[in-house]
């Protein structure tokens, strides 16, 4: 089953996109602080896209 033919693959590969630029604001230079909250927001959707991309395929996630 490939990548991109699962549910499941696909809602972790959008929540995997959306924490990755959730961090953007972070490291750009000039932009007042980020919130410690967005950070940790950011980081568990970036987690759970890659827990169901991990997961979604068959056998044992790696």
């Amino acid at each position: 089953m490939g990548l991109l033919s699962s549910k499941k693959a696909l809602v972790g590969l959008v929540l995997m996109v959306v924490g990755t630029l959730a961090f953007l604001p972070s490291v750009v230079p000039g932009v007042a602080g980020v919130s410690v909250y967005a950070l940790a927001v950011a980081a568990l959707v970036l987690t759970v896209g890659t827990w169901l991309v991990g997961t979604s395929g068959g056998g044992r996630p790696v």
